[in-house]
């Protein structure tokens, strides 16, 4: 059992800057793959950004592509989310999410753990 916990977010003006942190507690973190998806009122749920365990396969959804930075630190069960260059489209609650499969997926089904998430909040 892996529990998730985000932090970070907040209110920050177009074109700023945000870093999410996730932290993880249980067993068997640094052998999990961990993403990020968000979700805007009224919408669905949508991918972000996923890791693989060790680091070395990242994906991105072409939203954020050059502007967010997935990482981690397994030695602290921490994954992060450097977001830059955000416009209001970013605004959502963010969530942190675990795969107990070490799936570098999008699909949302396929992730074991989630967090209660963070609320990103981007002014224009």
């Amino acid at each position: 059992q892996v529990q998730l916990v985000e932090s970070g977010g907040g209110l920050v003006q177009a074109g700023g800057s945000l870093r999410l942190s996730c932290a993880a507690s249980g067993r068997l973190f640094d052998t999990y793959a961990m993403a990020w998806f968000r979700q805007a009122p009224g919408k669905e749920r949508e991918f972000v950004a996923a890791i693989s365990w060790g680091s070395s396969i990242t994906r991105y959804a072409d939203s954020v592509k050059g502007r967010f930075t997935i990482s981690r630190d397994n030695a602290k069960n921490q994954v992060y989310l450097q977001m830059n260059s955000l416009n209001p489209e970013d605004t959502a609650i963010y969530y942190c999410a675990a795969n107990r499969a070490r799936l570098v997926t999008t699909r949302r089904y396929e992730y074991d753990y989630w967090g209660q998430g963070t609320q990103v909040t981007v002014s224009s």
